[in-house]
């Protein structure tokens, strides 16, 4: 991995009512991705937005769009998001009975692939589809809503798979999401990511680009 700390700014925090701004805006702040959380109201207790939303907004941003699904079924819905706009498609492990074959269809569409685990899961889930992922990511809160406090048990588990990827050698980025701020980012990053996914740290700042920079450097 990179030692470079790349930032995903969930635009679930941003001001949907000016959503093709806030994307823009951000898109100069500094940042790396902009992380689209997608919630069917199922596989967590959220609805958010579709695919068309999402298509929407490309116009307004040359970053890569961090697409993470929280949706059941995902295999269903994967062309469309792909078709949107997407770059990285990440699934959760708990939403597909066959993940390999998710990941496969994911890269089929020339998508790079993600895998997510939740608070509950134990990150050895990932050991047999290590090689085949570009993004691991650890939910440091229980997904559904934004401005959650950060789940600490979580660490040694971020900690677990940074070891898992550095022993297979490979480029994977290890993500984490929820309830990221200055303090703990340097957990977080200590413990072995390289990505941060923020929304309330990042969209409840007067400067965005502030923001990111706090995360950058902490």
């Amino acid at each position: 991995m990179s030692n470079r700390i790349k930032i995903s700014p969930s635009i679930l925090s941003a001001n949907f009512a000016n959503l093709g701004e806030e994307v823009s805006e951000i898109s100069k702040s500094g940042a790396d991705y902009i992380h689209i959380d997608v919630m069917d109201g199922n596989f967590v207790p959220n609805i958010t937005i579709g695919s068309d939303v999402i298509k929407s907004i490309r116009n307004y941003s040359d970053l890569p769009f961090d697409v993470h699904l929280m949706i059941q079924n995902p295999d269903l819905h994967l062309e469309n998001f792909a078709s949107s706009g997407a770059d990285i498609i990440t699934v959760h492990s708990e939403a597909t009975i066959h993940l390999h074959r998710t990941i496969q269809k994911i890269k089929s569409l020339g998508k790079k692939a993600g895998v997510s685990i939740v608070p509950s899961t134990n990150e050895n889930v990932l050991d047999y589809i290590l090689e085949d992922v570009d993004l691991i990511l650890v939910m440091t809160v229980n997904p559904g809503f934004g401005g959650q406090k950060f789940i600490y048990s979580q660490l040694k588990k971020i900690e677990n798979i940074g070891n898992k990827i550095a022993k297979i050698n490979k480029k994977i980025d290890l993500e984490v999401d929820g309830g990221i701020n200055q303090e703990t980012a340097r957990k977080a990053i200590d413990c072995g990511a390289n990505v941060l996914v923020a929304g309330s740290f990042i969209f409840n700042n007067q400067s965005y680009s502030e923001a990111i920079k706090k995360l950058q450097l902490v």
